[in-house]
């Protein structure tokens, strides 16, 4: 499964803001942003990315890439994803978003058992995840209503567990379409997301034109 093994500080530099790719170090003064909020490369700390206005085109993609990043899928796959979203009922954008966070890495980081997507992504595919009794190694599985997410009763001896059980209880509530127990490091699917409950900053009508032109 490809995926990104260079420095991903980068990316949050070359977006202009953060990703959230690196958990807790996102959230102190090592973050890449606060120390150089200038996009990476030669040129990066001149200001040439940024000189003149940005095009349409400019926009669009640098907001597809992005949501690419975030969630941490590669193009083709997340072509699929943009064609998924164009068959279902609804706005294109809000379905797209949608789909993103039903994967299960996602899943397992909304509901606070990783501190990052690329570590979540980790776990399950290392087989810490079981969703309705089953172990699932495939971070990109997709997520109904309904379905129960659990910790594979063999993970529960780790110390990473053990410790993430007594973590839970003082940690923040999961996404409101997320029923999470502490006791029991399990997590129910309620119900799907909606646009409103999807807290980041996308446009997601800026990809919907860059995949329409």
């Amino acid at each position: 499964m490809a995926r990104t093994i260079g420095p991903v500080c980068k990316l949050c530099r070359r977006e202009g803001e953060k990703l959230f790719l690196k958990g807790n170090r996102c959230l102190s003064p090592k973050c890449a942003i606060e120390r150089r909020a200038y996009a990476p490369g030669q040129h990066g700390a001149s200001g040439q990315y940024r000189r003149g206005r940005a095009s349409d085109y400019s926009l669009q993609l640098r907001e597809k890439q992005k949501a690419r990043r975030i969630y941490g899928v590669l193009e083709r796959q997340f072509r699929r994803y943009f064609r998924m979203a164009l068959r279902s009922k609804g706005m294109t954008g809000s379905m797209l978003l949608i789909i993103l966070e039903r994967r299960l890495d996602n899943v397992v980081y909304r509901a606070g058992f990783a501190d990052s997507r690329p570590q979540a992504r980790q776990l399950v595919q290392h087989g810490h995840i079981d969703i309705n009794g089953y172990r699932a190694n495939t971070p990109s599985m997709l997520v109904k209503a309904g379905d129960v997410m659990s910790i594979h009763p063999a993970s529960r001896k780790t110390r990473y567990f053990k410790d993430l059980a007594s973590d839970m209880k003082d940690r923040p509530s999961a996404s409101q379409w997320l029923s999470v127990d502490p006791d029991s490091l399990s997590v129910r699917v309620l119900k799907l997301p909606v646009r409103e409950e999807i807290e980041l900053p996308l446009n997601e009508q800026l990809i919907v034109e860059y995949y329409s032109r």
